[in-house]
């Protein structure tokens, strides 16, 4: 308890300092990047937090938000039991950084538990506070990895388009590119300026990805009228999945496999798109767009 304690009150600190380094009128927005996929299971959660490890590698500061309600398993890959989670901020009962846990390597994770859902039935006065909390994030983290359910369900779906960038995760798997090609229609449909970004993730070598993200960008321009950015081929690795039966990150546990080095090489890739990819609203502009969205 004294830790976590510990840690809470540098956290505290950390966000107070920084605070002054930037003053609310020249905040410099935080980057809200979420992950979905058209369907469940081809490691939509386990790149979400890799990838938030890379970033961290990067000197980036990250947070990794847990908002799969269906089957939140953030904390399981990382191999930690966070104790609170965004619904208590929600509700008036904790601060914000009382619900960050650390995570390995310098990950910061916050568990949603039902917060979402119950964002759509708070009173505005409960949905300001909760909005003006989130200031405390809007200059102090970089980048905040938002990890969605699959499919195209309202509560995916206010993620999604509320987000500064968007990342979609498929596998070469023809339900999988399907399904991706879905939920990408969707946010075409709903939003032409959407920025965003495709993962092809288990490929059998770099071809088959490549040659799977071509297909998927060709189809969207054609019939959507819509750019997508391939952001990346992740090569199918045992590793992988050894490294989830541990609880352990694979990019920490395995640092030198393929997988890890396809992780940093997108890590890098997502760090070079900063200047273009510019956030126009910070995580109290994003947060209020859901509550918006769900209702």
């Amino acid at each position: 308890m004294r830790d976590q304690a510990e840690k809470l009150r540098s956290l505290a600190k950390s966000v107070k300092k920084t605070s002054q380094v930037y003053p609310n009128k020249l905040t410099k927005f935080t980057r809200v990047i979420t992950v979905t996929s058209g369907k469940g299971g081809v490691g939509k959660t386990n790149f979400t937090v890799n990838l938030g490890l890379a970033l961290t590698r990067l000197n980036k500061k990250v947070i990794v938000l847990d908002a799969d309600l269906g089957l939140a398993n953030v904390d399981v890959i990382l191999g930690i039991m966070p104790q609170t989670n965004l619904g208590e901020v929600i509700k008036g009962k904790r601060e914000l950084v009382e619900v960050i846990t650390e995570g390995p390597g310098g990950l910061k994770i916050i568990a949603g538990g039902s917060g979402v859902q119950e964002l759509a039935n708070l009173e505005n006065w409960q949905i300001e506070r909760f909005i003006s909390s989130l200031s405390q994030l809007d200059g102090n983290v970089d980048i905040i990895l938002i990890d969605t359910g699959a499919g195209l369900t309202k509560n995916v779906l206010s993620f999604v388009l509320a987000a500064d960038e968007i990342v979609v995760v498929t596998t070469p798997e023809p339900t999988a590119f399907t399904d991706a090609y879905a939920i990408i229609k969707v946010i075409a449909a709903k939003n032409e300026r959407a920025k965003i970004n495709l993962v092809v993730n288990r490929a059998q070598n770099i071809l088959e990805g490549e040659q799977t993200a071509k297909k998927l960008v060709t189809v969207s321009k054609h019939f959507l009228k819509f750019e997508l950015n391939n952001l990346g081929v992740i090569i199918d690795d045992q590793n992988v999945s050894s490294a989830v039966k541990k609880q352990k990150p694979f990019l920490l546990f395995y640092p030198n496999t393929i997988a890890s080095r396809c992780i940093n090489e997108i890590a890098l890739t997502l760090t070079g798109l900063e200047n273009q990819n510019k956030p126009s609203q910070g995580v109290q502009g994003f947060f209020s767009k859901i509550v918006k969205l769900l209702r």
